[in-house]
């Protein structure tokens, strides 16, 4: 790891390369939701992740970021049209939108003039759904550690916005007609390195990485290696998505 934060100095770079993927079921279960299937908008949409999985279920997405550097590393698909701008003022006609779906960005929104801006641009019978996902979970020796890296090493670098996430969700205002969903989880093969530079993705590191001037994940590293004997082991990570969505109020 010695040149761990040399390789990856960009921020949108190790997001697009270390972020996970959400699962197909989670678009399966929404694109079910949707009488029609139009038009998407992937609000917030990063590097395109959402965006991407979105096209399999509609004939359109319509994807935007107010970064540009995340747009200009996002995945290309010839059904996804990315705009960089900002989620409160989308160049998107009335009531034109099957779906809105905010993965892993609405708290860095301001969430009122978002939701005019939903409420706007959805079709009637249209589905919003926001969601992100939790601390990633190894195994009941890794988990621990992770935590205590997540709440004490790099937690008074999180910027405010994040409580929300680390709320769950629940304290956002949500002013539509909410729809219970099924849970959903993200699962995926890691080395040692593959996780770490998960952990580098984070805001959070980042930011303490630029304060410190020190990049606090080579002692993390000697403490998951008690535990993670085989860098080149590969182990499953689960992360729990918090999801909230709903349907225009009537």
């Amino acid at each position: 790891m010695a040149n761990f934060s040399d390789n990856f100095s960009k921020q949108a770079s190790i997001y697009a390369q270390f972020r996970p993927s959400y699962p197909h079921e989670l678009y399966d279960y929404l694109s079910g939701l949707t009488p029609a299937h139009d038009l998407a908008w992937d609000c917030g949409t990063g590097n395109g992740q959402s965006a991407i999985h979105l096209a399999d279920f509609y004939n359109q997405v319509y994807a935007s970021d107010p970064s540009e550097a995340q747009i200009k590393n996002a995945f290309e698909h010839e059904k996804v049209q990315y705009h960089v701008e900002k989620a409160e003022e989308p160049k998107l006609t009335e009531h034109s939108v099957d779906i809105i779906t905010v993965a892993q960005a609405i708290h860095w929104f301001d969430i009122d003039k978002f939701y005019q801006a939903a409420k706007r641009v959805l079709k009637k019978d249209g589905i919003i759904a926001v969601w992100a996902y939790a601390v990633p979970m190894v195994n009941k020796d890794i988990d621990p550690i992770t935590q205590h890296f997540h709440d004490k090493i790099v937690g008074p670098y999180w910027p405010s916005e994040i409580k929300l996430l680390q709320q769950g969700y629940t304290t956002i205002p949500f002013p539509f007609r909410e729809i219970e969903p099924p849970e959903f989880y993200i699962r995926k093969k890691y080395k040692l390195q593959d996780f770490l530079g998960h952990l580098l993705s984070w805001s959070a590191t980042q930011r303490y990485i630029q304060q410190e001037e020190k990049n606090p994940l080579f002692k993390l590293k000697d403490e998951l290696a008690a535990f993670w004997k085989d860098e080149e082991e590969a182990k499953q990570v689960t992360w729990k998505i918090i999801m909230r969505v709903g349907k225009l109020p009537s």
